[in-house]
Protein backbone atom coordinates (compact mmCIF):
# COMPACT_ATOMS: atom_id res chain seq x y z
CA UNK A 1 0.00 0.00 0.00
CA UNK A 2 1.04 3.64 -0.90
CA UNK A 3 0.24 7.00 0.19
CA UNK A 4 -0.12 8.49 -3.12
CA UNK A 5 1.48 11.47 -4.02
CA UNK A 6 0.30 13.84 -7.17
CA UNK A 7 2.75 15.18 -9.57
CA UNK A 8 2.40 19.19 -9.70
CA UNK A 9 3.15 21.83 -12.16
CA UNK A 10 3.58 25.22 -11.08
CA UNK A 11 4.43 28.34 -13.25
CA UNK A 12 5.80 32.15 -12.40
CA UNK A 13 4.94 34.92 -14.11
CA UNK A 14 7.24 37.52 -14.26
CA UNK A 15 6.37 41.17 -13.26
CA UNK A 16 10.09 42.91 -15.38
CA UNK A 17 8.68 44.49 -18.45
CA UNK A 18 11.64 45.39 -19.87
CA UNK A 19 13.54 42.10 -21.97
CA UNK A 20 16.61 40.02 -20.15
CA UNK A 21 19.86 39.85 -21.96
CA UNK A 22 20.02 36.23 -23.27
CA UNK A 23 21.74 33.92 -21.30
CA UNK A 24 23.27 30.63 -21.38
CA UNK A 25 21.26 28.52 -19.16
CA UNK A 26 21.70 24.95 -18.34
CA UNK A 27 18.16 23.09 -18.55
CA UNK A 28 18.95 19.51 -16.50
CA UNK A 29 15.49 17.16 -16.31
CA UNK A 30 15.34 14.75 -13.82
CA UNK A 31 14.64 11.33 -15.25
CA UNK A 32 13.19 8.37 -12.89
CA UNK A 33 15.60 5.15 -12.93
CA UNK A 34 14.08 1.73 -14.46
CA UNK A 35 12.37 -0.24 -11.88
CA UNK A 36 14.26 -3.08 -10.76
CA UNK A 37 14.00 -6.32 -12.99
CA UNK A 38 11.55 -9.03 -12.14
CA UNK A 39 12.25 -11.97 -9.55
CA UNK A 40 12.22 -14.52 -12.22
CA UNK A 41 13.46 -17.75 -9.87
CA UNK A 42 11.41 -17.02 -7.47
CA UNK A 43 8.35 -17.34 -10.14
CA UNK A 44 10.51 -20.31 -11.73
CA UNK A 45 10.20 -22.30 -7.87
CA UNK A 46 5.97 -21.57 -7.71
CA UNK A 47 6.03 -22.84 -11.49
CA UNK A 48 7.69 -26.26 -10.96
CA UNK A 49 6.25 -26.25 -7.36
CA UNK A 50 2.43 -25.87 -9.03
CA UNK A 51 2.38 -27.63 -12.12
CA UNK A 52 3.59 -30.89 -11.14
CA UNK A 53 0.38 -31.69 -9.09
CA UNK A 54 -1.95 -29.95 -11.66
CA UNK A 55 -0.31 -31.67 -15.02
CA UNK A 56 -0.30 -34.92 -12.98
CA UNK A 57 -4.28 -34.36 -12.15
CA UNK A 58 -4.90 -33.65 -16.15
CA UNK A 59 -2.78 -36.68 -17.81
CA UNK A 60 -2.03 -39.29 -14.81
CA UNK A 61 -4.75 -39.08 -12.14
CA UNK A 62 -7.60 -38.33 -14.04
CA UNK A 63 -9.31 -39.97 -17.29
CA UNK A 64 -10.54 -36.56 -19.03
CA UNK A 65 -11.79 -36.24 -22.62
CA UNK A 66 -9.36 -35.49 -25.06
CA UNK A 67 -11.40 -32.80 -26.36
CA UNK A 68 -11.87 -31.02 -22.75
CA UNK A 69 -7.94 -31.86 -22.20
CA UNK A 70 -7.11 -30.04 -25.45
CA UNK A 71 -9.35 -26.95 -24.51
CA UNK A 72 -7.17 -26.68 -21.22
CA UNK A 73 -3.76 -27.36 -22.92
CA UNK A 74 -4.71 -24.27 -25.41
CA UNK A 75 -5.68 -22.20 -22.67
CA UNK A 76 -2.73 -22.76 -20.63
CA UNK A 77 -0.12 -22.10 -23.85
CA UNK A 78 -1.70 -18.69 -24.24
CA UNK A 79 -1.71 -18.35 -20.29
CA UNK A 80 1.98 -19.00 -20.49
CA UNK A 81 2.67 -16.27 -24.08
CA UNK A 82 0.41 -13.87 -21.66
CA UNK A 83 3.06 -14.19 -18.46
CA UNK A 84 5.76 -12.86 -20.90
CA UNK A 85 3.93 -10.65 -22.12
CA UNK A 86 2.56 -8.83 -19.23
CA UNK A 87 6.44 -9.01 -18.05
CA UNK A 88 7.96 -7.20 -20.60
CA UNK A 89 4.70 -4.56 -20.39
CA UNK A 90 4.89 -3.93 -16.93
CA UNK A 91 8.15 -2.22 -17.50
CA UNK A 92 6.97 0.09 -20.22
CA UNK A 93 3.80 1.16 -18.33
CA UNK A 94 5.53 2.02 -14.99
CA UNK A 95 7.10 5.13 -17.47
CA UNK A 96 4.14 6.27 -18.47
CA UNK A 97 2.03 6.25 -15.29
CA UNK A 98 5.78 8.12 -13.98
CA UNK A 99 5.23 10.70 -16.08
CA UNK A 100 1.78 11.37 -14.99
CA UNK A 101 2.22 11.60 -11.55
CA UNK A 102 0.89 8.41 -10.61
CA UNK A 103 3.25 6.73 -8.24
CA UNK A 104 3.29 6.63 -3.95
CA UNK A 105 6.01 6.07 -1.39
CA UNK A 106 5.91 2.78 0.46
CA UNK A 107 4.60 3.52 4.08
CA UNK A 108 6.40 0.60 5.20
CA UNK A 109 10.09 1.86 4.51
CA UNK A 110 9.64 5.23 5.96
CA UNK A 111 12.51 6.83 6.68
CA UNK A 112 15.16 4.40 4.93
CA UNK A 113 16.25 5.58 1.73
CA UNK A 114 13.79 2.77 0.16
CA UNK A 115 10.96 4.95 1.23
CA UNK A 116 11.77 7.95 -0.56
CA UNK A 117 12.08 5.83 -4.12
CA UNK A 118 8.83 6.96 -6.25
CA UNK A 119 6.81 3.69 -7.22
CA UNK A 120 5.29 3.54 -9.68
CA UNK A 121 1.13 3.06 -9.11
CA UNK A 122 -1.99 1.17 -10.61
CA UNK A 123 0.03 -1.87 -12.77
CA UNK A 124 -2.56 -3.79 -12.40
CA UNK A 125 -4.23 -2.00 -15.45
CA UNK A 126 -1.39 -4.37 -17.32
CA UNK A 127 -2.54 -7.61 -16.04
CA UNK A 128 -5.81 -6.56 -16.96
CA UNK A 129 -5.77 -5.56 -20.46
CA UNK A 130 -3.78 -8.86 -21.32
CA UNK A 131 -6.12 -10.93 -19.46
CA UNK A 132 -9.34 -9.29 -21.24
CA UNK A 133 -7.23 -9.74 -24.40
CA UNK A 134 -6.56 -14.01 -23.81
CA UNK A 135 -9.65 -14.52 -22.95
CA UNK A 136 -11.06 -12.99 -26.09
CA UNK A 137 -8.14 -14.52 -28.47
CA UNK A 138 -9.56 -17.97 -26.45
CA UNK A 139 -12.96 -17.95 -27.99
CA UNK A 140 -11.48 -18.86 -31.34
CA UNK A 141 -9.91 -22.18 -30.34
CA UNK A 142 -13.12 -22.92 -28.19
CA UNK A 143 -16.75 -21.31 -28.70
CA UNK A 144 -19.03 -21.49 -31.72
CA UNK A 145 -21.38 -19.03 -32.74
CA UNK A 146 -24.02 -21.43 -31.15
CA UNK A 147 -22.19 -22.39 -28.01
CA UNK A 148 -24.92 -21.96 -24.78
CA UNK A 149 -22.00 -20.76 -22.60
CA UNK A 150 -20.87 -18.29 -24.84
CA UNK A 151 -23.23 -15.24 -23.58
CA UNK A 152 -22.34 -16.36 -20.31
CA UNK A 153 -18.86 -16.22 -21.25
CA UNK A 154 -18.97 -12.96 -22.57
CA UNK A 155 -21.13 -11.11 -20.15
CA UNK A 156 -18.34 -12.49 -17.29
CA UNK A 157 -15.55 -10.79 -19.91
CA UNK A 158 -18.42 -7.71 -19.46
CA UNK A 159 -18.26 -7.68 -15.80
CA UNK A 160 -14.57 -8.20 -15.35
CA UNK A 161 -13.44 -5.24 -17.97
CA UNK A 162 -16.36 -3.21 -16.30
CA UNK A 163 -14.18 -3.65 -13.01
CA UNK A 164 -11.27 -2.74 -14.59
CA UNK A 165 -12.42 0.00 -15.52
CA UNK A 166 -14.05 1.63 -12.28
CA UNK A 167 -10.78 0.32 -10.18
CA UNK A 168 -8.56 2.19 -12.60
CA UNK A 169 -10.65 5.60 -11.86
CA UNK A 170 -10.77 4.52 -8.25
CA UNK A 171 -7.33 4.87 -8.39
CA UNK A 172 -6.87 8.25 -10.60
CA UNK A 173 -9.70 9.64 -8.55
CA UNK A 174 -9.00 7.79 -5.08
CA UNK A 175 -12.85 6.94 -4.74
CA UNK A 176 -14.19 7.18 -0.91
CA UNK A 177 -14.71 3.41 0.96
CA UNK A 178 -18.45 3.93 1.22
CA UNK A 179 -18.56 4.34 -3.01
CA UNK A 180 -15.74 1.67 -2.91
CA UNK A 181 -18.98 -0.46 -1.80
CA UNK A 182 -20.88 0.03 -4.40
CA UNK A 183 -18.73 -0.32 -7.69
CA UNK A 184 -18.60 -3.87 -7.83
CA UNK A 185 -22.29 -3.98 -7.57
CA UNK A 186 -22.42 -2.43 -11.07
CA UNK A 187 -19.49 -4.18 -12.47
CA UNK A 188 -22.09 -7.26 -11.85
CA UNK A 189 -24.97 -6.32 -13.38
CA UNK A 190 -24.10 -7.91 -16.84
CA UNK A 191 -23.25 -10.84 -15.43
CA UNK A 192 -26.41 -10.73 -13.41
CA UNK A 193 -28.49 -10.11 -15.91
CA UNK A 194 -27.41 -12.76 -18.65
CA UNK A 195 -27.47 -15.37 -16.43
CA UNK A 196 -29.44 -17.85 -17.44
CA UNK A 197 -28.22 -20.83 -14.80
CA UNK A 198 -30.36 -22.81 -11.99
CA UNK A 199 -31.32 -20.50 -9.29
CA UNK A 200 -31.37 -23.67 -6.65
CA UNK A 201 -29.75 -25.14 -3.84
CA UNK A 202 -29.10 -28.84 -2.92
CA UNK A 203 -30.20 -29.26 1.02
CA UNK A 204 -27.70 -30.68 3.49
CA UNK A 205 -28.44 -34.13 3.88
CA UNK A 206 -28.97 -33.38 7.60
CA UNK A 207 -31.39 -30.49 7.08
CA UNK A 208 -33.64 -32.17 4.33
CA UNK A 209 -35.38 -33.77 7.34
CA UNK A 210 -36.74 -30.42 8.50
CA UNK A 211 -36.49 -28.69 4.81
CA UNK A 212 -38.90 -31.46 3.83
CA UNK A 213 -37.26 -31.80 0.25
CA UNK A 214 -33.86 -32.21 -0.78
CA UNK A 215 -33.62 -28.72 -3.55
CA UNK A 216 -34.62 -25.54 -2.92
CA UNK A 217 -34.94 -22.37 -5.10
CA UNK A 218 -34.20 -19.42 -3.99
CA UNK A 219 -35.22 -17.66 -7.20
CA UNK A 220 -33.99 -14.16 -7.53
CA UNK A 221 -32.96 -14.70 -3.78
CA UNK A 222 -30.19 -16.58 -5.04
CA UNK A 223 -29.34 -13.53 -8.05
CA UNK A 224 -28.97 -11.27 -5.04
CA UNK A 225 -26.56 -13.51 -3.57
CA UNK A 226 -24.28 -13.67 -6.86
CA UNK A 227 -23.96 -9.87 -6.59
CA UNK A 228 -23.16 -9.94 -2.79
CA UNK A 229 -20.22 -12.48 -3.63
CA UNK A 230 -19.12 -10.43 -5.85
CA UNK A 231 -19.15 -7.51 -3.79
CA UNK A 232 -17.38 -9.42 -0.97
CA UNK A 233 -14.49 -11.14 -2.87
CA UNK A 234 -13.43 -7.58 -4.68
CA UNK A 235 -13.56 -5.59 -1.88
CA UNK A 236 -12.01 -8.47 0.63
CA UNK A 237 -8.78 -8.73 -1.36
CA UNK A 238 -8.68 -5.00 -1.51
CA UNK A 239 -8.80 -4.42 2.26
CA UNK A 240 -6.29 -7.59 3.00
CA UNK A 241 -3.45 -5.08 1.70
CA UNK A 242 -0.40 -3.27 2.99
CA UNK A 243 2.51 -5.24 2.64
CA UNK A 244 4.64 -5.70 -0.35
CA UNK A 245 3.39 -9.16 -2.45
CA UNK A 246 0.71 -9.31 -0.24
CA UNK A 247 -2.79 -8.56 -3.00
CA UNK A 248 -0.91 -10.37 -5.69
CA UNK A 249 0.54 -13.53 -3.81
CA UNK A 250 -3.02 -14.37 -1.92
CA UNK A 251 -4.55 -13.99 -5.78
CA UNK A 252 -2.01 -16.42 -7.09
CA UNK A 253 -2.69 -18.61 -3.96
CA UNK A 254 -6.52 -18.85 -4.24
CA UNK A 255 -6.40 -19.08 -8.42
CA UNK A 256 -4.08 -22.61 -7.79
CA UNK A 257 -6.12 -23.80 -5.01
CA UNK A 258 -9.45 -23.38 -7.79
CA UNK A 259 -7.40 -24.78 -10.39
CA UNK A 260 -6.89 -28.01 -8.56
CA UNK A 261 -10.32 -28.11 -7.24
CA UNK A 262 -11.75 -27.53 -10.86
CA UNK A 263 -9.79 -30.69 -12.39
CA UNK A 264 -10.72 -32.62 -8.98
CA UNK A 265 -14.49 -32.16 -9.87
CA UNK A 266 -13.85 -33.02 -14.16
CA UNK A 267 -12.32 -36.29 -12.90
CA UNK A 268 -14.47 -37.26 -10.24
CA UNK A 269 -17.70 -35.98 -12.21
CA UNK A 270 -19.60 -38.18 -15.32
CA UNK A 271 -22.60 -35.30 -15.88
CA UNK A 272 -21.01 -33.09 -18.89
CA UNK A 273 -22.44 -29.71 -17.98
CA UNK A 274 -21.14 -29.78 -14.86
CA UNK A 275 -17.79 -30.87 -16.14
CA UNK A 276 -17.89 -27.83 -18.37
CA UNK A 277 -18.97 -25.91 -15.83
CA UNK A 278 -15.79 -26.15 -13.83
CA UNK A 279 -13.87 -26.48 -17.44
CA UNK A 280 -15.28 -22.61 -17.88
CA UNK A 281 -13.74 -21.73 -14.04
CA UNK A 282 -10.07 -22.80 -15.51
CA UNK A 283 -10.24 -21.18 -18.76
CA UNK A 284 -10.50 -17.88 -17.22
CA UNK A 285 -8.31 -18.69 -14.01
CA UNK A 286 -5.68 -19.93 -15.95
CA UNK A 287 -4.73 -16.50 -17.43
CA UNK A 288 -5.85 -14.97 -14.30
CA UNK A 289 -2.94 -16.92 -12.77
CA UNK A 290 -0.29 -16.54 -15.01
CA UNK A 291 -0.52 -12.71 -15.64
CA UNK A 292 -0.56 -12.30 -11.61
CA UNK A 293 2.67 -14.04 -11.62
CA UNK A 294 3.87 -12.09 -14.01
CA UNK A 295 3.40 -9.06 -11.69
CA UNK A 296 4.29 -10.59 -8.40
CA UNK A 297 7.66 -10.52 -9.71
CA UNK A 298 7.78 -7.06 -10.23
CA UNK A 299 5.63 -6.79 -6.86
CA UNK A 300 7.54 -9.31 -4.54
CA UNK A 301 9.66 -7.69 -1.47
CA UNK A 302 11.06 -5.48 -2.70
CA UNK A 303 8.52 -3.72 -4.36
CA UNK A 304 9.67 -2.15 -7.67
CA UNK A 305 5.55 -1.34 -8.79
CA UNK A 306 2.41 -1.12 -6.86
CA UNK A 307 -0.49 -3.06 -8.38
CA UNK A 308 -3.48 -0.39 -7.43
CA UNK A 309 -6.60 -1.17 -6.73
CA UNK A 310 -7.28 -1.90 -10.52
CA UNK A 311 -6.02 -5.36 -9.82
CA UNK A 312 -7.10 -6.05 -6.71
CA UNK A 313 -10.58 -5.20 -7.98
CA UNK A 314 -10.16 -7.27 -11.01
CA UNK A 315 -8.67 -10.10 -9.31
CA UNK A 316 -11.74 -10.08 -7.05
CA UNK A 317 -14.37 -10.01 -9.53
CA UNK A 318 -12.68 -12.86 -11.73
CA UNK A 319 -12.69 -15.22 -9.08
CA UNK A 320 -16.35 -14.40 -8.06
CA UNK A 321 -17.41 -14.81 -11.71
CA UNK A 322 -15.55 -18.38 -11.89
CA UNK A 323 -16.90 -19.00 -8.84
CA UNK A 324 -20.64 -18.60 -9.85
CA UNK A 325 -20.89 -19.50 -13.02
CA UNK A 326 -19.19 -22.64 -11.76
CA UNK A 327 -21.34 -23.32 -8.98
CA UNK A 328 -18.98 -24.14 -6.11
CA UNK A 329 -19.54 -20.36 -4.62
CA UNK A 330 -19.52 -22.37 -0.89
CA UNK A 331 -15.79 -23.71 -1.96
CA UNK A 332 -14.62 -20.58 -3.25
CA UNK A 333 -15.86 -18.76 0.66
CA UNK A 334 -13.95 -21.33 2.32
CA UNK A 335 -10.76 -20.10 0.11
CA UNK A 336 -11.31 -16.73 0.87
CA UNK A 337 -11.42 -17.95 5.04
CA UNK A 338 -8.58 -15.02 5.99
CA UNK A 339 -10.35 -12.42 3.77
CA UNK A 340 -13.60 -13.27 5.77
CA UNK A 341 -11.71 -13.12 8.99
CA UNK A 342 -10.23 -10.22 7.83
CA UNK A 343 -13.34 -8.56 7.02
CA UNK A 344 -14.98 -9.33 10.45
CA UNK A 345 -11.68 -7.53 11.96
CA UNK A 346 -12.40 -4.21 9.89
CA UNK A 347 -15.92 -4.76 9.99
CA UNK A 348 -16.14 -1.86 13.23
CA UNK A 349 -14.03 0.29 11.36
CA UNK A 350 -15.75 0.19 7.53
CA UNK A 351 -19.12 0.58 9.54
CA UNK A 352 -18.07 3.88 10.91
CA UNK A 353 -18.18 2.52 14.66
CA UNK A 354 -14.50 2.97 15.43
CA UNK A 355 -12.43 5.89 13.70
CA UNK A 356 -10.86 4.64 10.15
CA UNK A 357 -7.47 6.05 9.25
CA UNK A 358 -6.72 6.31 5.90
CA UNK A 359 -3.77 3.39 5.95
CA UNK A 360 -4.44 0.95 8.63
CA UNK A 361 -0.81 -0.09 8.09
CA UNK A 362 1.53 -1.90 11.12
CA UNK A 363 3.81 0.26 12.47
CA UNK A 364 7.57 0.54 11.20
CA UNK A 365 10.53 1.01 12.76
CA UNK A 366 12.96 2.15 10.81
CA UNK A 367 16.16 0.99 13.40
CA UNK A 368 14.86 -2.47 13.57
CA UNK A 369 13.31 -2.94 10.29
CA UNK A 370 10.47 -4.18 11.67
CA UNK A 371 6.57 -3.89 11.90
CA UNK A 372 4.74 -3.95 15.06
CA UNK A 373 0.90 -3.87 15.15
CA UNK A 374 -1.73 -1.56 15.78
CA UNK A 375 -4.72 -1.63 17.04
CA UNK A 376 -6.59 -1.25 13.49
CA UNK A 377 -8.70 -4.17 13.18
CA UNK A 378 -6.88 -5.89 10.34
CA UNK A 379 -5.47 -9.41 10.08
CA UNK A 380 -2.18 -7.64 9.38
CA UNK A 381 -1.64 -6.10 12.23
CA UNK A 382 -3.95 -9.09 14.49
CA UNK A 383 -1.14 -11.37 13.40
CA UNK A 384 1.76 -9.01 14.79
CA UNK A 385 -0.46 -8.57 17.59
CA UNK A 386 -0.29 -12.32 18.62
CA UNK A 387 2.74 -13.17 17.41
CA UNK A 388 5.10 -10.34 17.54
CA UNK A 389 6.95 -7.94 15.11
CA UNK A 390 8.26 -9.06 11.83
CA UNK A 391 9.81 -8.06 8.77
CA UNK A 392 7.71 -7.00 5.85
CA UNK A 393 8.92 -9.65 3.70
CA UNK A 394 8.21 -12.38 6.31
CA UNK A 395 5.60 -11.16 7.17
CA UNK A 396 4.07 -11.46 4.13
CA UNK A 397 5.08 -14.98 3.93
CA UNK A 398 3.46 -15.89 6.88
CA UNK A 399 0.12 -14.19 6.16
CA UNK A 400 0.56 -16.42 2.65
CA UNK A 401 0.82 -19.91 4.06
CA UNK A 402 -2.00 -19.23 6.46
CA UNK A 403 -3.65 -18.44 3.12
CA UNK A 404 -2.59 -21.57 1.69
CA UNK A 405 -3.63 -23.64 4.76
CA UNK A 406 -6.92 -21.99 4.63
CA UNK A 407 -7.13 -23.80 0.66
CA UNK A 408 -6.20 -27.21 2.52
CA UNK A 409 -8.42 -27.23 4.73
CA UNK A 410 -11.33 -26.58 2.70
CA UNK A 411 -10.01 -29.62 0.48
CA UNK A 412 -10.33 -31.71 3.47
CA UNK A 413 -13.50 -30.47 4.53
CA UNK A 414 -14.56 -31.66 1.14
CA UNK A 415 -12.92 -35.07 1.30
CA UNK A 416 -14.31 -35.41 5.04
CA UNK A 417 -17.68 -34.11 4.45
CA UNK A 418 -18.70 -35.69 1.03
CA UNK A 419 -21.48 -38.31 1.09
CA UNK A 420 -22.63 -37.28 4.53
CA UNK A 421 -23.32 -33.00 3.86
CA UNK A 422 -24.73 -32.82 0.55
Amino acid sequence: MAARKRASATTAKGTDTKPSPPQTQEITTQIDPPIAPPKKGLMFKFCIFFSIPYFYLLYQHYKIEQDLKRSILINAALSVAGFFLTQRMIPVASRYVLKRGLFGFDINKKGTPQGTVKVPESLGIVVGIVFLVLAILFQYFNFTADSNWLVEYNAALASICFMILLGFVDDVLDVPWRVKLLLPSIAALPLLMAYAGHTTIVIPKPLVSYVEQEVLDLGWVYKLYMGLLAVFCTNSINIHAGLNGLEVGQTVVIASAILLHNLMQIGASSDPEYKQAHAFSIYLVQPLLATSLALLSYNWYPSSVFVGDTYTYFAGMTMAVVGILGHYSETLLIFFLPQVLNFLLSLPQLAGYVKCPRHRLPRFNPETGLLTGTRDGTLVNFYLRIFGPKSEKSLCIHLLLVQALGCCFCFMLRYFLAGWYK
